[in-house]
Protein backbone atom coordinates (compact mmCIF):
# COMPACT_ATOMS: atom_id res chain seq x y z
CA UNK A 1 0.00 0.00 0.00
CA UNK A 2 2.81 2.37 0.66
CA UNK A 3 4.29 1.91 -3.14
CA UNK A 4 1.40 2.45 -4.30
CA UNK A 5 0.72 5.53 -2.31
CA UNK A 6 4.04 7.05 -3.52
CA UNK A 7 3.52 5.70 -7.12
CA UNK A 8 0.33 7.99 -6.74
CA UNK A 9 1.37 10.95 -5.91
CA UNK A 10 4.26 10.47 -8.26
CA UNK A 11 1.95 10.23 -10.77
CA UNK A 12 -0.11 13.28 -10.16
CA UNK A 13 2.76 15.18 -9.83
CA UNK A 14 4.26 14.07 -13.16
CA UNK A 15 0.88 14.63 -14.62
CA UNK A 16 0.92 18.33 -13.26
CA UNK A 17 4.99 19.26 -15.25
CA UNK A 18 4.20 17.14 -18.01
CA UNK A 19 3.36 19.41 -20.76
CA UNK A 20 6.19 21.59 -19.07
CA UNK A 21 8.35 18.74 -19.69
CA UNK A 22 7.52 17.52 -22.90
CA UNK A 23 7.93 21.56 -24.33
CA UNK A 24 11.37 21.26 -22.52
CA UNK A 25 12.51 18.12 -24.25
CA UNK A 26 11.22 19.19 -27.73
CA UNK A 27 13.28 22.28 -27.62
CA UNK A 28 15.86 19.96 -26.36
CA UNK A 29 15.57 17.58 -29.23
CA UNK A 30 15.07 20.21 -31.35
CA UNK A 31 18.30 22.20 -30.96
CA UNK A 32 20.39 19.18 -30.80
CA UNK A 33 19.32 18.70 -34.38
CA UNK A 34 19.45 22.18 -35.52
CA UNK A 35 23.33 22.44 -34.17
CA UNK A 36 24.46 18.52 -35.79
CA UNK A 37 22.43 19.50 -38.97
CA UNK A 38 24.77 23.00 -38.71
CA UNK A 39 28.00 21.76 -37.94
CA UNK A 40 27.10 19.20 -41.33
CA UNK A 41 26.50 21.69 -42.79
CA UNK A 42 29.92 23.64 -42.09
CA UNK A 43 31.65 20.31 -43.09
CA UNK A 44 29.64 20.17 -46.43
CA UNK A 45 31.31 23.67 -47.19
CA UNK A 46 34.47 23.41 -45.91
CA UNK A 47 35.07 20.30 -48.07
CA UNK A 48 33.48 22.30 -51.32
CA UNK A 49 35.98 24.98 -50.21
CA UNK A 50 38.51 22.17 -50.82
CA UNK A 51 37.17 20.73 -53.57
CA UNK A 52 39.15 23.62 -56.16
CA UNK A 53 42.46 23.36 -54.19
CA UNK A 54 42.91 19.62 -54.96
CA UNK A 55 44.87 19.08 -58.21
CA UNK A 56 46.09 15.57 -58.20
CA UNK A 57 43.42 12.11 -58.36
CA UNK A 58 44.18 11.17 -55.02
CA UNK A 59 42.83 14.21 -53.36
CA UNK A 60 40.48 14.26 -55.29
CA UNK A 61 39.47 10.98 -54.34
CA UNK A 62 40.07 11.26 -50.84
CA UNK A 63 37.71 14.43 -51.10
CA UNK A 64 34.65 12.35 -52.84
CA UNK A 65 35.14 10.52 -49.77
CA UNK A 66 35.02 12.74 -47.31
CA UNK A 67 32.11 13.76 -49.37
CA UNK A 68 30.30 10.39 -49.00
CA UNK A 69 31.21 10.14 -45.42
CA UNK A 70 29.62 13.17 -44.36
CA UNK A 71 26.70 11.82 -46.31
CA UNK A 72 26.76 8.73 -44.95
CA UNK A 73 26.97 10.17 -41.24
CA UNK A 74 23.87 12.43 -42.31
CA UNK A 75 21.61 9.65 -42.42
CA UNK A 76 23.49 7.75 -39.26
CA UNK A 77 22.13 10.55 -36.94
CA UNK A 78 18.83 10.70 -38.08
CA UNK A 79 18.70 7.14 -37.69
CA UNK A 80 20.30 7.58 -34.25
CA UNK A 81 17.80 9.95 -33.41
CA UNK A 82 14.71 7.84 -34.56
CA UNK A 83 16.46 4.93 -32.50
CA UNK A 84 17.24 7.15 -29.34
CA UNK A 85 12.93 7.72 -29.29
CA UNK A 86 12.50 4.68 -29.51
CA UNK A 87 14.34 3.65 -26.99
CA UNK A 88 13.31 6.24 -24.39
CA UNK A 89 9.56 5.07 -25.27
CA UNK A 90 10.74 1.49 -24.87
CA UNK A 91 12.69 2.70 -21.19
CA UNK A 92 9.38 5.03 -20.08
CA UNK A 93 7.14 1.50 -21.29
CA UNK A 94 9.68 -0.57 -18.56
CA UNK A 95 9.04 2.14 -16.04
CA UNK A 96 5.25 2.26 -16.62
CA UNK A 97 5.28 -1.53 -16.67
CA UNK A 98 6.84 -1.71 -12.71
CA UNK A 99 4.51 1.01 -11.80
CA UNK A 100 1.18 -0.91 -13.20
CA UNK A 101 2.36 -4.16 -11.81
CA UNK A 102 2.23 -2.37 -8.16
CA UNK A 103 -1.06 -1.01 -8.81
CA UNK A 104 -2.75 -4.44 -10.37
CA UNK A 105 -0.99 -6.08 -7.12
CA UNK A 106 -2.39 -3.21 -4.79
CA UNK A 107 -5.70 -3.97 -6.74
CA UNK A 108 -6.21 -7.24 -6.32
CA UNK A 109 -5.23 -7.00 -2.63
CA UNK A 110 -8.10 -4.48 -2.20
CA UNK A 111 -10.32 -7.64 -4.09
CA UNK A 112 -9.12 -9.84 -1.26
CA UNK A 113 -9.57 -7.77 1.20
CA UNK A 114 -13.02 -6.47 0.31
CA UNK A 115 -14.18 -10.46 -0.18
CA UNK A 116 -12.80 -11.11 3.09
CA UNK A 117 -15.38 -8.40 5.01
CA UNK A 118 -17.90 -9.16 2.54
CA UNK A 119 -17.57 -12.65 3.72
CA UNK A 120 -17.90 -11.42 7.43
CA UNK A 121 -20.27 -9.55 6.81
CA UNK A 122 -22.58 -12.47 5.72
CA UNK A 123 -21.41 -14.81 8.38
CA UNK A 124 -22.35 -11.71 10.79
CA UNK A 125 -25.53 -10.97 8.91
CA UNK A 126 -26.62 -15.01 9.12
CA UNK A 127 -25.48 -15.50 12.93
CA UNK A 128 -27.97 -12.40 13.90
CA UNK A 129 -30.80 -13.30 11.85
CA UNK A 130 -30.53 -16.78 13.76
CA UNK A 131 -29.89 -15.20 16.65
CA UNK A 132 -33.10 -13.14 15.88
CA UNK A 133 -35.13 -16.44 14.77
CA UNK A 134 -33.58 -17.76 18.11
CA UNK A 135 -35.03 -14.96 20.28
CA UNK A 136 -38.24 -15.31 18.36
CA UNK A 137 -38.69 -18.92 19.24
CA UNK A 138 -37.87 -18.30 23.00
CA UNK A 139 -40.07 -15.30 23.18
CA UNK A 140 -43.03 -17.31 21.60
CA UNK A 141 -41.97 -19.84 24.18
CA UNK A 142 -42.66 -17.61 26.63
CA UNK A 143 -45.70 -16.64 25.49
CA UNK A 144 -47.16 -20.23 24.76
CA UNK A 145 -45.92 -21.19 28.63
CA UNK A 146 -48.79 -18.81 30.26
CA UNK A 147 -51.63 -21.01 29.05
CA UNK A 148 -49.62 -24.36 30.49
CA UNK A 149 -49.77 -22.87 33.68
CA UNK A 150 -53.09 -23.61 34.67
CA UNK A 151 -52.81 -27.21 33.84
CA UNK A 152 -49.93 -28.55 36.71
CA UNK A 153 -50.83 -31.76 35.81
CA UNK A 154 -49.67 -31.94 32.41
CA UNK A 155 -46.51 -30.41 33.28
CA UNK A 156 -45.35 -33.14 35.29
CA UNK A 157 -46.59 -35.72 32.89
CA UNK A 158 -44.67 -34.03 30.59
CA UNK A 159 -41.45 -33.95 33.09
CA UNK A 160 -42.14 -37.45 33.71
CA UNK A 161 -42.43 -38.35 30.60
CA UNK A 162 -39.35 -36.39 29.47
CA UNK A 163 -37.25 -38.15 32.74
CA UNK A 164 -38.37 -41.65 31.43
CA UNK A 165 -37.29 -41.17 27.60
CA UNK A 166 -34.09 -40.21 28.88
CA UNK A 167 -33.92 -43.11 31.54
CA UNK A 168 -34.54 -45.83 28.43
CA UNK A 169 -31.85 -43.76 26.50
CA UNK A 170 -29.26 -44.99 29.04
CA UNK A 171 -29.41 -48.42 29.00
CA UNK A 172 -27.62 -50.17 26.77
CA UNK A 173 -28.91 -51.86 23.76
CA UNK A 174 -27.18 -55.32 24.63
CA UNK A 175 -30.24 -55.07 28.06
CA UNK A 176 -32.90 -54.36 25.97
CA UNK A 177 -32.02 -57.29 23.44
CA UNK A 178 -30.72 -60.74 24.04
CA UNK A 179 -29.23 -62.61 21.51
CA UNK A 180 -30.09 -66.06 21.10
CA UNK A 181 -27.08 -68.17 22.08
CA UNK A 182 -26.74 -70.96 20.41
CA UNK A 183 -29.64 -72.96 21.51
CA UNK A 184 -29.35 -72.64 25.68
CA UNK A 185 -31.84 -70.79 27.31
CA UNK A 186 -31.73 -71.04 31.00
Amino acid sequence: QAAFAHLSLAFRCDMFTLQQRVQVEKRARDAAEENIQEEMGQCQAALERLGPFCADTGCKETLEQLQHSLAVLAAAVKRATSAAEKLGAVHQEARMSRATEVMVQHVENLKRHHMREHAELEEMKRLIQQNSRNRQLVETQDDAEPRLRPHPLMRTFQQGSARRRVSIAVIPKQLLVRPHAGGTDG
